[in-house]
């Protein structure tokens, strides 16, 4: 297996929102924090990129819709904390 350089930063992004979803799960951070957004937003971005690459839509789809979820969390956060 090739693993390629997009191939890497895709799985970079997967790690990141795994991360984000064990430490929520383990209690480490809370779903209104804005680190838990800023993984998933970052994770979500790293998939999208490596996509380009190697497009597939429905991954596309569901990477992009949390994309727009993470900063919906990151903006309602900001709003909040003025």
């Amino acid at each position: 297996m090739n693993l390629t350089i997009y191939d890497l930063i895709g799985t970079i992004g997967v790690g990141l929102i795994i991360l984000a979803y064990l430490l929520l799960q383990f209690e480490k951070i809370q779903s209104n924090n804005l680190s838990y957004s800023i993984l998933n937003a970052i994770g979500a971005i790293l998939v999208i990129i490596s996509l380009y690459f190697d497009f597939n839509f429905p991954a596309f789809v569901i990477e992009f819709f949390w994309l727009l979820i993470s900063l919906y969390g990151i903006g309602k956060y900001m709003l909040k904390s003025r």
